[in-house]
């Protein structure tokens, strides 16, 4: 009984080993990681990356294994963004059972390149599943994919489908309504730099383009039509010249014309149309 019951001690003590040293690799594989994580977005970032992004960089390197090197994360104006990529690659590795995806055909406008998605998320064969919604239309995608709505909005639900059933609070990089320059690595000039800092939300504040862009998709507006109407309110050739209180100013005008009279708000702007058309 003795020898049977030391045999018994001995190999729990093995077993408890055993794990330890899987533990103990586990452990190392992650700190390598983030040296690695922490290495690529010193080097990207060229001296711009705050400390609490690199704070924030070991969190996501820790709890979700998301890598700079495989493409899942980017630093952009500040922050950090997760990628298309790194989700599906999440959902791999936590063995996904399964994504549905459908049009939501009443809010879906293929004329007007307009459309909608509904993307459901299964963990496991028992999950009822995470349910997330994406839209793309002219006016929230950058001019590089311009024509492929509907193929971003596809993707747009997915990822926020994904990151509801994962508990990621990070935005995607793919449901950014931003132009094409704020999809770039974060090695943009001096000049460039100050330009996003002057119309974007270097304070935190939700990007002015953004807000321009939601009010046109709530009001149907002609995105054009606005573009001439606020480079007239700015006095300048195009809005990107103008400075960002008085595109904050245009933004605040445009609102509340458009809450309280858009039929007069309709006239006014197609003004320019019929300005346009005499000019050409």
């Amino acid at each position: 009984m003795r020898i049977r019951s030391h045999g018994h001690h001995c190999s729990r003590k093995v077993s408890t080993w055993g794990h330890m040293g899987s533990n103990i690799a586990s452990r190392r594989y992650v700190d390598a990681m983030v040296r690695q994580n922490v290495r690529l977005a010193k080097r990207s970032a060229a001296g711009q990356l705050l400390a609490t992004a690199l704070c924030g960089l070991r969190n996501l390197t820790v709890n979700f294994g998301f890598s700079i090197a495989l493409g899942d994360l980017r630093y952009l104006d500040g922050g950090w963004y997760v990628t298309h990529a790194g989700l599906l690659r999440l959902a791999s590795h936590n063995r996904c059972s399964g994504i549905r995806v459908q049009p939501v055909c009443e809010f879906c406008d293929p004329a007007a390149n307009r459309w909608v998605f509904k993307a459901t998320v299964y963990k496991s064969p028992q999950s009822r599943g995470f349910v997330g919604y994406g839209d793309a239309d002219p006016t929230n995608v950058s001019p590089l994919v311009r024509g492929a709505e509907m193929r971003v909005a596809e993707t747009r639900a997915v990822n926020r489908a994904l990151r509801k059933a994962y508990g990621i609070g990070l935005c995607s990089v793919e449901e950014l309504g931003s132009s094409s320059r704020d999809l770039r690595p974060s090695r943009e000039s001096g000049e460039e730099r100050a330009s996003v800092k002057q119309n974007g939300s270097g304070n935190g504040q939700p990007r002015l383009r953004d807000r321009l862009c939601l009010i046109i998709r709530q009001h149907q507006l002609d995105p054009t039509l606005v573009k001439l109407y606020a480079a007239d309110y700015c006095g300048t050739a195009v809005l990107r010249d103008a400075s960002r209180d008085l595109v904050e100013a245009f933004i605040n005008n445009l609102a509340e014309w458009a809450a309280k009279d858009r039929d007069g708000l309709l006239c006014h702007l197609n003004s320019y149309a019929q300005h346009k058309e005499a000019k050409s």
